[in-house]
C-alpha cells in the first residue's frame, strides 16, 4: 500500500472512534459524514506534499504526532496529546512516583534555581545543594525556560543519564553533574504539631494514595488533643478528582456534596461524602495562594460553601475545568477537557478561583510585586461560566520554599483564628 494511502488510513482509524466509558461518563465520537470532512484533503494533500519534497527524510508517524498536538493544543491550555513515553510517565506521576533526579525547583530573581534536593535521591547523593542555580538541562540553556518543560526535561527513564549545568555562589565557573535518574518517590502530604495543640497538614498534590496517607496523618494528630487544624493547599497545583473528593470527605458530614460536574450536554454528575467529619467540627482554616488550582480548589470550595473552615490567602488560580484521559491504541494518550465542576452552591470558579474569607497577601521583597499567572491569563483559557468584570493582573509575591513559621503571615494568621475560636464564640452581648 502506498504511503499516502497509508496515511488516509491512519486518519480515517483516528475518526471512527469506538464509545469510551470513564466511570459512568461516555465520551462519544460520531460518525460524521464524509462531507464534513472534505478539510482532511487538505490535511493529506501537506502531509504528502512536506513527505516527499521536505529537505530532510520525515517520519510519517511524526508528522501524524505534530499534527494531533497542534490540533489538541488548539482547544485549551489543559487538553494535550501524549506520546507513549509521556503518557506513561503521567500515569506514575499520579502513583506518587516517576523516574527523575530527585529535585525541587522553583525560580527564584528570573534563574532556575535548586530549592531543595529530596532526601537520598540522585540528586542528593550527586552533591546538588538547596540554592544552587541551573543553568543548563542536558545541555540546553535554561534562561526563559518554564518549569513544566525543565521538569519534563529532567524527568525520564529509569537508568539515563541527564547533565545539569549548574552554579552556585562561590564559584568562579559552572560545573557539570552527570545524574543517572531512578524512581522518585514523592509523598503528597506533610503533618506535623504548631503551638502544641494545632495540627499542620500540607498537601502538595492529589495523587491516588493522597486521601489514604491523609487519614493516616489524621490518625497520628488525633492523638495529640487538637485544639484545631491547618490545612495547607498553597502552590498545590491540583490532580486526581477523586482524591479531592475523599481529602474532603475527612472533614464534611455524610451526604453533603462535595462538586459536580457538568459536560457539554449539560449531563451532570454528584460526588458526595460518605463518611463523618473525622474532626468533628473542630476548628479548621484552609490556606490557599494563586497556586492552588484544580483539585485543591475543589477541596477549598466544598469546606467554604458548607461553612466548615475559615479560607485564609489570596484568590486561587481559577480552575475550574475537568479533564478526562483517554487511551490511544498505539500506546500514546489525550486529556482532554470534558466538563466544568461547580462547588456545591453551584458556583463555576473558572477564571475567577475561590475567594478567601480572609485575605492575607505576603509581604512584597523591595517593594517589588511579581506578577503571578492564574487561569484567567493563560491563551484559549475556557470562559467563565457568568462573565464578571476582570480588575486586570494581580501582582503578589510568590510563595516562598521553606519559609520559617514565624516568617509566613498566612500560616500566622491561620494560627491566630483557631487560638481566637472559643474566645469569640464565648463572647455574647450585654443584656
Amino acid at each position: 500500500m502506498k504511503k499516502r494511502h497509508l496515511v488516509i488510513f491512519f486518519i480515517a482509524i483516528l475518526l471512527i472512534v469506538s464509545t469510551l466509558h470513564i466511570g459512568k461518563w461516555t465520551l462519544e465520537a460520531v460518525n460524521a459524514e464524509v462531507d464534513d470532512y472534505q478539510e482532511l484533503k487538505l490535511f493529506t494533500e501537506v502531509i504528502s506534499i512536506v513527505e516527499k519534497n521536505y529537505v530532510e527524510k520525515v517520519e510519517i508517524k511524526d508528522l501524524i504526532y505534530g499534527a494531533i498536538k497542534g490540533m489538541i493544543s488548539a482547544l485549551d491550555p489543559h487538553s494535550s496529546f501524549m506520546t507513549p513515553e509521556v503518557y506513561k510517565e503521567m500515569q506514575i506521576d499520579t502513583m506518587g512516583e516517576f523516574g527523575g533526579l530527585g529535585i525541587q525547583i522553583g525560580i527564584k530573581e528570573g534563574v532556575l534555581t535548586v530549592i531543595a534536593p529530596i532526601d537520598d535521591t540522585p540528586a542528593q547523593k550527586a552533591g546538588i545543594l538547596s540554592g544552587d542555580k541551573i543553568i543548563k538541562v542536558a545541555g540546553e540553556s535554561t534562561k526563559n525556560m518554564s518549569l513544566l518543560d525543565a521538569v519534563n526535561k529532567m524527568r525520564g527513564a529509569i537508568g539515563t543519564k541527564v547533565t545539569l549545568t549548574i552554579y552556585r555562589i562561590g564559584w568562579k565557573d559552572t560545573k557539570d553533574f552527570s545524574i543517572v535518574r531512578e524512581i522518585i518517590k514523592v509523598a503528597s502530604i506533610k503533618q506535623k504539631l504548631i503551638d502544641e495543640n494545632i495540627g499542620y497538614i500540607k498537601i502538595t498534590q492529589f495523587q491516588d494514595k493522597t486521601a489514604t496517607d491523609l487519614e493516616d496523618a489524621l490518625t497520628k494528630l488525633e492523638k495529640k488533643q487538637l485544639t484545631g487544624l491547618i490545612l495547607d493547599m498553597r502552590n498545590n497545583p491540583g490532580g486526581l478528582l477523586v482524591s479531592a473528593v475523599r481529602v474532603t470527605e475527612n472533614f464534611l458530614p455524610s451526604k453533603k456534596l462535595v462538586v459536580y460536574i457538568k459536560d457539554r450536554k449539560g449531563t451532570t454528575k454528584e460526588f458526595y461524602t460518605h463518611t463523618k467529619d473525622r474532626l468533628n467540627g473542630l476548628p479548621m482554616v484552609v490556606l490557599v495562594n494563586q497556586g492552588s488550582a484544580s483539585a485543591s480548589e475543589i477541596v477549598a470550595g466544598a469546606l467554604k460553601d458548607w461553612n466548615r473552615a475559615v479560607i485564609v490567602g489570596v484568590t486561587t488560580f481559577g480552575k475550574g475545568s475537568v479533564q478526562s484521559v483517554l487511551p490511544l491504541s498505539d500506546g500514546s494518550g489525550l486529556r482532554l477537557t470534558t466538563a466544568r465542576y461547580y462547588t456545591p452552591k453551584g458556583i463555576s470558579i473558572q477564571n475567577t478561583g475561590i475567594t478567601p474569607d480572609i485575605i492575607v497577601k505576603l509581604k512584597v521583597a523591595n517593594g517589588n510585586a511579581i506578577h503571578v499567572t492564574r487561569e484567567k491569563d493563560l491563551e484559549k483559557h475556557l470562559d467563565t461560566v457568568k462573565p464578571e468584570d476582570n480588575d486586570g493582573k494581580e501582582e503578589e509575591e510568590e510563595m516562598p520554599y521553606d519559609i520559617p513559621d514565624k516568617d509566613d503571615p498566612q500560616l500566622q494568621r491561620g494560627v491566630d483564628i483557631i487560638k481566637s475560636w472559643k474566645v469569640i464564640q464565648s463572647i455574647k452581648p450585654a443584656a
